[in-house]
């Protein structure tokens, strides 16, 4: 071999296979691809091999062999999943492949499809299908009447009042005087006893507060009572302008519910509550009413170490007037009942002439802890009559058996404060309301 094909092998090797980094230099075309499919490997020559020509020179081999290794080298250069990898050796590195998969959001963001709503036919829409309720039109013709209008419509009669405010107390006066043209009671109630006159009384509330109303005395059988009762709330002039006075004229019957006459509503802030003065205003009917009992503040003790529970009765207010003259005589029940059976009944003295009684007294019942959990006390009010039996005014029942969610929370607060008094105001519930949610208190006659 001369020298110039020696120069020549060596820049083959150089430029294709330097280092013997492959071994196809040397071989003939067919025994290049029969290795090759030996391997299954893609030679980045593979081509431009079976293009060469046998009979082609040496020169034209070493410039197609190095047009074809720039274009190798462009190509491992861009990102592509085809990777070239170069016989079978350790120094020659694979390109990687990147997975260009489209990005899939987190689903729990994409919105849910509503189904389609089922839409009715015509020949399923009819009047009767149609609620009623829904569409009824609530009337206002009463905000819209005059006070001649609304008194020959209702023909409930007229009330005569008078209101000022002091500043120097910060109180408002409101002072009833009388009511005239009543009707009688069989136009309001047929289960009256006395078909023929009403005892008339007055309810005064500052809406929205109806906790702290007060009322007059009542008058005997009469369809003109007179009253002359003055009352006085505590509120400041900028709260009173926001507030609505009521009065509810009500019918006191002895054996049945004190049913409404009429009502007088009227914005303050509509009135010169400083400079005051007296009016007449037309009553309007009244709307249904639950019966008001009456409220009762009591206080809770319990003294592990001793076993005992006390029960403090405070005092009442607003109860339900059971006498004509004179208000009423009250007097407390507190009944012990363990596992629904009564165990013991202790009762407060007897307060007269009130409905608004102040009591201050106390009881105490031997209980364990152990008893607590299965422990009820049904607080009853009566009205002491002597010459009679004495008559159902209210009732309320605390411990497992409570008649109210108010119930249930003063008992739990005494069990988390045990050795600690905790007070609370109550409101009196029927006989009835109450055997319907509790057992205790239908053990207790």
């Amino acid at each position: 071999m001369d020298l110039s094909q020696k120069i020549l092998d060596k820049v083959l090797e150089a430029l294709c296979c330097r280092q013997d980094l492959c071994d196809c230099w040397g071989k003939k075309p067919e025994e290049q691809k029969q290795e090759l499919e030996k391997r299954n490997i893609k030679h980045p020559f593979r081509e431009s091999l079976s293009r060469i020509d046998s009979s082609s020179s040496a020169t034209d081999g070493v410039k197609g062999s190095r047009e074809r290794h720039d274009s190798e080298h462009s190509r491992t250069d861009s990102v592509s999943s085809q990777s070239n990898v170069s016989g079978d050796s350790k120094y020659y590195k694979t390109t990687p492949v990147i997975d260009m998969k489209p990005i899939e959001f987190w689903t729990a963001n994409r919105e849910k499809v509503q189904p389609k709503r089922h839409l009715p036919t015509e020949s399923e829409i009819s009047i009767d299908n149609l609620q009623k309720d829904l569409y009824e039109v609530v009337e206002e013709e009463d905000l819209c009447l005059t006070d001649e209008q609304k008194l020959a419509q209702y023909q409930l009669g007229q009330l005569h009042f008078g209101l000022q405010y002091e500043l120097s107390s910060k109180t408002l006066v409101i002072k009833l005087i009388e009511a005239k043209d009543l009707p009688p009671p069989y136009c309001l109630d047929e289960n009256k006893q006395d078909m023929a006159h009403s005892n008339p009384y007055c309810r005064i509330s500052l809406l929205p507060d109806k906790k702290n109303s007060q009322q007059t005395t009542v008058q005997r059988k009469t369809q003109e009572p007179v009253w002359n009762d003055h009352f006085t709330f505590e509120i400041p002039y900028s709260e009173a302008e926001r507030r609505t006075l009521e009065i509810l004229v009500k019918d006191f019957d002895k054996y049945s519910r004190h049913c409404v006459i009429g009502q007088v509503l009227l914005p303050l802030g509509n009135v010169n509550l400083v400079k005051g003065g007296h009016m007449w205003k037309p009553l309007s009917p009244g709307s249904a009413e639950q019966q008001d009992l009456g409220e009762i503040l009591l206080s809770l003790n319990y003294l592990p170490s001793a076993g005992r529970l006390n029960v403090d009765v405070m005092k009442a207010k607003g109860l339900l007037q059971t006498d004509l003259v004179g208000g009423s005589d009250p007097f407390v029940k507190i009944s012990l009942v363990i596992f629904e059976k009564p165990t013991k009944t202790k009762k407060t003295s007897c307060k007269k002439n009130t409905i608004d009684p102040v009591f201050n007294e106390s009881v105490s019942f031997n209980v364990t802890s152990q008893q607590l959990d299965t422990t009820s006390v049904v607080i009853s009010v009566w009205d002491h009559n002597s010459k009679r039996k004495d008559e159902f005014v209210g009732r309320i029942v605390l411990g497992k058996y409570g008649t109210g969610p108010h119930e249930v929370t003063h008992w739990n607060r005494m069990l988390q404060s045990q050795r600690s008094p905790v007070a609370q105001w109550h409101s009196l519930r029927a006989r009835q309301d109450c055997d319907q949610v509790s057992p205790a208190s239908i053990a207790v006659p």
